[in-house]
């Protein structure tokens, strides 16, 4: 498809408005009443991706009945369906500050498949990178369900939720799919999509920039010896066809030998990558796909890559950035960049302010020795009861959340959240206010490192 068809393309699509959730825009003819499955349980996750998984596994197995609902195929999220197979960071200033289930579902994976752990002892300077865990994100997968599965966790594939309420201290989820319409009653809920769909659809507040990172779409190509390539003529061919407008320059910004160099992986940029609504998605996949296919065919023009191929691609663009919540409490830039300790805080981040643009990134590096920590306060919305969130959606300014969003903050942010639902659906109260030493108890006394003022 050229670019400009696929931008006709594009602008023919009708797109409806940026709430995460309308739920009369499903085109589902709701059953009657007693048609609806209903079912019970302590504790709901909606989105069984990077933090989801671990939420789920935290709560079933600290006894609570748990259900994951999903809208995918599979479990993983980032890591399996957008490719993106190296997590981190979970290591800082030579010691280790995310560990618990996270971990464990991490190393697990590096030894089945018999990968290699980085070197934690040497410490990573500027190139953040080294600390990353590289992983197979089949194997990940694989062992995510299996572990799911294991622990009591009734994993519901391909279901979306179009309705929540609260009302007597419990919730009440409508859930769609494939010839499914479900009624789960839950005491506690957690969201765990990335775009807090399901905080929007409750009621509470959700914010955004006009503006948000682009995402990548994760592929590998081959077929060519880069050590013959004559790496001028290819630079002069690819600013005149960008000149001629038939590739842009921030799809793979304005890199064409680092493209050849890295044979895909990470280096994508889909301007405007929004995974919130299936429109917006539909979109942000298309425009993936399609800029990649005109690089490709490209790169076939070029002397030495006639014979290029793509080895591997993955389903779905990998988001970076969409909705957060508004929170009891925001963790802005400050509180990260210092490291901020809180009497709530239940898990460690650490990673680079880390905002990618049309030019690409530029890593903001934290001061040596700092950890920035993750209070309970910021995983819940701002007047809910019941109701926690997990992962990138997390209460926080753009800046902080371009470090926050990272796979093993999420992990940590999992657990942490469904340590607090655990406590609270025990205690019969809200999580805001469960005993946090309980909920500390709890994390730690399933493998989780709890942060501790320095």
């Amino acid at each position: 498809m050229k670019r400009r068809n696929l931008l006709k393309y594009i602008a023919g699509i009708s797109i409806g408005s940026l709430v995460p959730v309308d739920s009369m825009a499903t085109g589902y003819r709701r059953k009657s009443e007693k048609n609806i499955k209903k079912i019970e349980c302590d504790v709901l996750i909606v989105g069984g991706g990077t933090a989801g998984v671990i939420a789920a596994l935290q709560a079933a197995r600290a006894g609570c009945s748990t259900v994951l609902v999903e809208n995918s195929g599979q479990l993983g999220g980032t890591i399996t369906t957008g490719g993106v197979a190296f997590p981190g960071l979970f290591h800082a200033w030579g010691r280790q500050i995310i560990g618990g289930i996270g971990w464990e579902l991490v190393s697990e994976t590096v030894k089945l498949g018999d990968g290699v752990f980085p070197d934690f002892t040497v410490p990573t300077g500027k190139k953040h990178s080294n600390h990353q865990v590289r992983i197979n994100p089949y194997l990940y997968s694989l062992l995510a369900e299996e572990k799911c599965i294991q622990a009591g966790v009734q994993i519901r594939y391909y279901e979306t939720p179009v309705k929540a309420q609260y009302t007597d201290d419990n919730w009440l989820v409508e859930v769609i799919g494939k010839g499914t319409h479900l009624r789960i009653k839950s005491n506690q809920l957690i969201d765990c999509t990335g775009n807090a769909c399901l905080t929007a659809l409750s009621g509470f507040n959700v914010v955004r920039e006009k503006e948000i990172q682009p995402g990548s779409l994760m592929f590998e190509i081959g077929g060519y010896d880069l050590s013959k390539l004559n790496t001028k003529l290819i630079r002069e061919k690819y600013s005149e066809a960008i000149s001629k407008k038939e590739l842009s320059r921030v799809d793979f910004r304005n890199n064409i030998i680092g493209l050849l160099q890295t044979r895909g992986d990470n280096i994508q940029h889909v301007l405007d990558a929004d995974s919130t609504t299936s429109e917006t998605h539909t979109i942000t996949n298309i425009k993936g796909r399609g800029s990649l296919l005109e690089t490709f065919r490209f790169l076939r023009t070029l002397p030495g890559c006639e014979n290029t191929v793509i080895e591997s691609m993955q389903t779905e663009v990998a988001v970076r950035e969409t909705y957060r919540i508004d929170g009891e409490y925001r963790i802005t830039h400050e509180d990260y960049i210092q490291g901020k300790f809180f009497n709530d805080s239940l898990s460690y981040s650490f990673y680079p302010i880390d905002i990618h643009d049309e030019r690409g990134v530029v890593p903001r590096h934290l001061n040596n020795g700092v950890v920035p920590t993750v209070p309970l306060r910021a995983l819940i919305p701002k007047g809910s009861n019941n109701f926690l969130v997990a992962g990138r959606c997390v209460s926080s300014d753009r800046e902080a959340n371009s470090a926050l969003r990272v796979q093993a903050s999420c992990m940590g942010m999992g657990q942490a959240a469904a340590a607090a639902a655990v406590i609270a659906h025990r205690r019969k109260t809200t999580p805001l206010n469960a005993p946090i030493d309980e909920v500390k108890d709890l994390i730690s006394g399933s493998g989780g490192i709890v942060p501790t003022r320095n």
